[in-house]
């Protein structure tokens, strides 16, 4: 009797189960082939390798971190640049807590999402705390062959992603503000301008310039200039030598993107009547909205 009624709830009661149980879920919404479907779950050793490689990541042990990767995405280049980052810290802890393999409906597209509790302690003295969520696509072997990240910055952090306080001549909406790193290639177009300067090349150093600017020189001199005025501007000049120091692109948080550049340099300039000049030079450069050099504010030593 006992083995009837099992026999049964195999029948009847066990596939009712099953099929109440969604077997794939959610859904890829980007335009392409994949558009519309949706995703199953993978298998155990697409959730081991990544526990494997979190692993071998906080033990520094590149001989068995680099396996993990695909040999398209760990190149000579990438593999060197991993053990520089490594080699900088005196020790790193990646905790995962969370992980999910998902696989493509058609089963061709595998990805495992992780998130993480990360520590890093640098040979420097620096620190940082960070909850990670990171996405790695992996290829038919179950390697990684590509990954994204996002983090969460815990506040113990030396370093932020923003800090300082802008103050203002005037209260205005600005005022305590923190500063953030500005990335619209600023810092690119300085070392080209510095190229150019060095070159004596005119039109190379006016296209980094709006067509109207101002220049605030190290001796309280105030001009207006137009691009066109820069076509004199290494006529006195037998050479010039401009070295850069360091380039820090900041702009005000949660304003637009209008930026200012603090460059720390020094300049040699030989004239052609055989005089010499050479100071060391702090400048802001500040960028309009179209990326062109609108003013600039000169100091010297």
């Amino acid at each position: 009797m006992k083995n009837l009624k099992y026999i049964f709830f195999l029948i009847f009661i066990l596939p009712l189960i099953i099929s109440s149980c969604q077997t794939t879920g959610g859904v890829w919404l980007k335009e392409g082939e994949r558009k519309g479907t949706a995703y199953k779950f993978g298998g155990q050793k697409m959730t081991d390798n990544i526990l494997g490689l979190a692993k071998a990541y906080s033990e520094k042990d590149t001989e068995k971190l680099f396996p993990y990767y695909s040999e398209e995405y760990m190149t000579e280049k990438v593999k060197k640049s991993y053990k520089k980052s490594l080699d900088t810290m005196k020790s790193i802890s990646m905790i995962p807590y969370k992980v999910i393999p998902l696989v493509g409906e058609d089963g061709k597209y595998k990805q495992v999402l992780a998130w993480s509790d990360e520590e890093r302690v640098y040979k420097d003295g620096s620190y940082e705390k960070l909850n990670l969520m990171e996405l790695f696509l992996l290829d038919d072997q179950g390697k990684v062959r590509d990954f994204k990240q996002w983090k969460a910055i815990d506040s113990v952090n030396f370093g932020m992603p923003y800090g300082g306080k802008f103050f203002g001549r005037e209260k205005s909406e600005n005022s305590g503000r923190p500063f953030v790193f500005s990335n619209r290639g600023e810092t690119s177009i300085l070392e080209k301008l510095v190229e150019d300067y060095n070159k004596m090349d005119v039109e190379g150093f006016k296209d980094a310039f709006a067509e109207e600017f101002t220049l605030n020189t190290y001796d309280g001199k105030s001009m207006k200039l137009k691009n066109s005025d820069l076509g004199n501007l290494f006529k006195p000049y037998r050479s010039v030598e401009w070295s850069p120091i360091a380039m820090l692109p900041i702009k005000i948080r949660n304003t637009d993107a209008a930026s200012g550049v603090i460059v720390y340099s020094s300049e040699k300039r030989v004239f052609k009547n055989g005089r010499k000049w050479k100071k060391d030079l702090m400048e802001i450069f500040y960028f309009d909205l179209e990326g062109k050099i609108s003013s600039m504010v000169q100091f010297a030593r």
